[in-house]
């Protein structure tokens, strides 16, 4: 367990300006308030939210942040209350563990209704503070690396479940790409153990095979860039288990069929470097076609730039390689973090700056239901992405396999309700054509358009599903208004009545309703 004066060396290394007294204060009191409580494991309760302030100093989080942490389980699981958390450590400190504690009370459930709903709640929460985000997301990496001491296999397994289709996708969507990692592989462990179990044997045997495989191919790659003049820092890392076996699902494909079971970073100080780099790897190795990226001109949602290729490289393995700069890497290590860490601000904390935050409640405000808002969100963070440009040179982002509709609606609701074309680097196509990365997109519109319910069968972003569902819904919400109206004029007239506004209103106030329409 972390001891009091640890966590406030840590906070102190990166901030030195952070509030020390509060820090140690926040520890005293979460301990206190604690108490006695245990742990499924039979630890302390206390060492939950101390672990969860020590994952966040990893981010270099700023000290409400680590304060928020220390006290996130307080008003929940003890007897403080949120005006003496407001009291003691200030209105930041106060707003930010209010937002933790009701997505606690809205943990996401087995039924799909309730997970719905409290998915929205999820985040409506997060877009006020993005820092919720980050608190809860350390909550329950925390909670995911003890899973194992609860008892309950169904109750793991659906722990499991929600952190692998909610959390792991929000984790990636804010760029804490190994945290997302970490989210995935021990969600993973729980679903299937047998194949996880599998896939680390094998690892483990290639290591002892290969012991000296990594330090050799680091060393020749570092020899390659030093000839054309370029001083690099490379490291290596292995693939996850889950990461393994996706690809190998995705690809259909044995194990020993895997080439590139080991990621290599060559690590720079300037973008400029990044591709002479390029340029000398590829000069020096085979090259494997269609696995190069650019995600320096074109970098993800989330902040993340690099290059990617894929290279026949020393000893004839074939290696996969991501080149980018100390700041890209820290962006892509630290997501949404390294952006303000501790010099943070409340524009820069605001949940609504992040795109796909907007997009996601824009899907929730036109949804025709809970159910309906988390099918579309769900597909939305899963997807990989595809990038594509308007006319003026505008990247929009969309999941693999969207159409010209999606890309309508993605640059604006009005333009995807009057499209009826699209033309796809000059050529015209028809609107269910899907979207590759690089095209450039230009919608044709009419004013006399309006959305189509058979747009439905080839969509696939829930921002076009949604805007189309609830236009096809207000149409026939219409149409019986229509029809309930005709209905009574000819009941009236059948009783030999002329239905007037005077008799409208009487029926109005029979059945107790504000306006014709209820």
């Amino acid at each position: 367990m972390i001891r009091q004066f640890e966590l406030v060396e840590r906070v102190k290394a990166y901030d030195p300006g952070a509030d020390e007294d509060a820090l140690n204060r926040a520890y005293v009191y979460s301990m206190k308030a604690h108490g006695k409580q245990k742990r499924a494991s039979g630890d302390p309760y206390f060492s939950h939210p101390l672990e969860v302030a020590g994952i966040l100093t990893e981010f270099k989080l700023d000290g409400a942040s680590i304060i928020t942490a220390l006290l996130h389980d307080t008003i929940e699981d003890t007897l403080a209350t949120a005006d003496d958390i407001q009291r003691q450590f200030g209105d930041e400190v106060a707003g930010l563990v209010d937002g933790v504690t009701k997505l606690t009370r809205i943990e996401l459930q087995s039924e799909d209704s309730k997970q719905a709903e409290n998915f929205r709640k999820f985040l409506l929460a997060m877009s006020e503070d993005i820092r919720v985000l980050l608190v809860k997301l350390a909550d329950r990496l925390h909670n995911m690396r003890t899973l194992h001491h609860i008892k309950g296999a169904e109750k793991r397994r659906r722990i499991a479940i929600e952190t692998m289709e909610i959390y792991a996708p929000l984790a990636e969507r804010i760029g804490i790409q190994e945290m997302k990692s970490e989210l995935e592989d021990l969600s993973f462990a729980e679903i299937n153990a047998d194949a996880r179990a599998s896939i680390l044997a094998r690892l483990n045997f290639l290591k002892e095979e290969g012991e000296d495989l990594v330090p050799g191919i680091i060393n020749e790659l570092t020899d390659t860039l030093k000839k054309s003049g370029i001083k690099a820092t490379i490291v290596g890392r292995e693939k996850t288990p889950y990461s393994i076996w996706r690809k190998m699902r995705h690809k259909n494909i044995s194990f020993e069929q895997l080439s590139d079971i080991i990621a290599f970073r060559v690590i720079l100080d300037f973008p400029e470097d990044c591709y002479r780099a390029l340029g000398s790897l590829h000069g020096a190795y085979p090259v494997v076609p269609g696995r190069f990226k650019d995600y320096i001109s074109t970098p993800k949602p989330n902040g993340y730039k690099s290059l990617h290729t894929s290279v026949i490289g020393p000893a004839r393995h074939r290696i996969e390689v991501q080149i980018r700069t100390r700041d890209m890497n820290e962006v892509a290590e630290f997501g949404v973090a390294a952006h303000w860490t501790y010099k943070q601000n409340s524009e820069k904390t605001d949940g609504r700056r992040y795109r796909w935050l907007r997009e996601l409640l824009e899907i929730l405000d036109n949804a025709a239901g809970p159910d309906d808002f988390l099918e579309h969100t769900k597909l939305e963070m899963f997807q990989d992405q595809v990038f594509c440009f308007t006319p003026k040179g505008d990247i929009i982002n969309l999941p693999l396999g969207a159409t010209a509709v999606d890309f309508a609606y993605a640059v604006h609701t009005e333009i995807g309700d009057r499209c009826v074309g699209a033309k796809i680097n000059g050529r015209i196509v028809p609107l269910d054509a899907q979207l590759e990365n690089g095209d450039q997109v230009d919608i044709i519109t009419s004013k006399a358009q309006t959305p189509s319910p058979t747009w439905e069968r080839f969509i696939v972003t829930g921002k076009a599903r949604s805007r189309i569902r609830r236009f096809v819904h207000a149409q026939e919400r219409d149409e019986y208004i229509k029809l309930g109206r005709a209905i009574l004029e000819r009941a009236y007239a059948g009783e030999g009545y002329e239905f007037t506004e005077k008799t409208l209103e009487s029926v109005l106030t029979t059945f107790k309703a504000e306006t014709p329409d209820d």
